[in-house]
Order: C-alpha cells, then structure tokens, then sequence
C-alpha cells in the first residue's frame, strides 16, 4: 500500500463528523481552528488500519457502527501535551507551602492523604508529584498515600502505568538529580524506579461521569483539562469537584484556568505566582 505522507487539512463536513463525535463520547469541544490539528491526531491511525487517508478514515467511520475505530479516534483527539513539573510555580507552591501544610495537619490525625491528577496523559504529572512527595516527606513511606491518576484514554493509561519514558521526555521539565535518583537507564530508555511507580494508581475516568469511587481529595491537580470544554461542562465539573474536596483541600488549575464566572462557591489563594483554590465556608451542595 503507498504510505500516507503528511496531515493535509480535512474538509469541513469530515471536521464537523469528527467534532461532533468527540463532543459526544468526550465532552470535548474543538473550535474551528482545530482541523489541521484533527487531521495530525488522526493520521498515524489512518496509517496503522490501512486507511490512504485521514479523509478514507473518516469516511470509515461514518459507514460503520461504533467500536473500537471510533474509541481510537476520540482518544487521539483527547491526548494533551504534558511535561515533567510542567509550568514549575505549581510544583514550586506544593513544595514550599502545600504539602507541608497538608502533611503538618495530617500528622496530627489520620496520617493520610487522598491526591488525584486527572487527565494525566503519559503519567508525567502524576510521577512529578510522587517524587515531589518523596522530597518533601522523609516518612513518606510510612503514611497512607492514595495518589490516583485518571485520564479519558485507555492507551495514555497503560502508557502511564508502565512508567517508561523516552530520552526527550525526561528531558522535558525533569530536574538532573531527580533523573539521577528516581530513574533507571535501559538502552534508550528510563524506566521509573518502583518506590515512585508504585505510588501511583490509574485508572480510566471520563470526567463528565459519575464520580461513585472518588473518595474525599485533599489535593486534586486539574490543569489544563477545563479549556476543553464548554461552560455548562465546566460548571458540571467543578461542582463534582466541591463535594469532593476536603474543607481544607487544594484544586490545582491550569495557568489559563479560573473558576471566575463558573462557580462562586470556591475562592483563590495565591503562592508566589500559583494560585490554588478552595472550597467556601459557604458553599452549598
């Protein structure tokens, strides 16, 4: 078969299927802009199923019943980019002010803490917190951590859990001594070492679903996953994120993120140049 060269620009129709598509297996909202960027998700798997072209994929996907095909495409739309310690001042407030407040105040108490990173992607984020927790915390292993990582694509889970990373992903955002100490180098590759691997559960979650088996969060890190959405979406998200985090808990947004006109309920708190959010004395259900 003569091999696909590069993502060329889908018609509208092709764009408004796939969109349309997305939004209702995903909650994701893709603007006009987005084509280009569809046909570049979509073009590696139009080369792995045969397909001549992203337009012949697509076209698959209309004349077929929803299945596997279809999953793919909604998962390859939703992968986001991620980095280690991505954007820095939010991992630079957990170091210095968050954890070591949550941890002063569980120490007096139950000695645990509830973590959850949703739309972890390849699993940087999470990994980024285990080890930030191995730094701050020197009797870590003594407590009852329950950091959990969620992410919409069954694939970008698997990935994650595996904890392998390519030469250009540890470079990305990952300090030296913490590459040093916390990885292993097998040929090409880094493995993550087991004290931080296993601290970490994921699991497959649509955020626009019932959240039955979340427990109370002491920190939830939400960055960069609310822009997706459309604002009905987002205030539905915040809400399943009021009643699930501590009165005394941390919501972690993205740099581009606000809770500013979606909901009232939760106010801001700033750390040098992050800011953080918590639930109001006041909140309702």
């Amino acid at each position: 078969m003569k091999q696909l060269g590069h993502a060329s620009e889908i018609s509208p129709s092709e764009f408004d299927f796939v969109r349309l598509m997305v939004k209702q297996r995903s909650a994701i909202c893709l603007d006009d802009s987005k084509g280009y960027l569809v046909s570049c998700r979509l073009l590696p798997i139009a080369r792995a199923e045969g397909f001549e072209s992203v337009s012949k994929l697509i076209k698959g996907l209309r004349s077929r019943a929803n299945g596997p095909l279809h999953v793919k495409v909604v998962e390859a739309i939703a992968t986001t980019e991620t980095s280690f310690f991505r954007d820095l001042h939010p991992f630079a407030a957990l170091r210095e002010h968050i954890l070591p407040e949550l941890i002063h105040k569980r120490r007096q108490t139950t000695r645990m803490l509830n973590i959850w990173c949703a739309a972890c992607s390849g699993g940087q984020e999470p990994y980024s917190v285990a080890m930030t927790l191995r730094e701050v915390v020197p009797d870590i292993d003594s407590w009852a951590i329950q950091l959990m990582a969620s992410d919409l694509s069954y694939a970008m889970v698997e990935k994650a859990r595996e904890g392998i990373f390519q030469q250009l992903e540890v470079n990305r955002g990952l300090p030296a001594r913490l590459l040093v100490r916390f990885f292993e180098q097998h040929d090409a590759k880094w493995h993550i070492k087991d004290e931080i691997r296993k601290m970490v559960t994921f699991f497959q979650h649509n955020l626009t679903d019932q959240w039955t088996k979340i427990p109370q969060i002491d920190l939830f890190l939400l960055r960069n996953v609310l822009i997706y959405f459309d604002v009905d979406t987002r205030r539905s998200i915040l809400r399943q994120v009021r009643r699930h985090l501590k009165p005394d808990g941390y919501l972690v947004l993205g740099g581009a993120e606000t809770t500013l006109s979606l909901d009232s309920t939760f106010k801001r708190v700033s750390f040098g140049r992050a800011a953080l959010y918590q639930v109001g004395e006041d909140s309702g259900p």
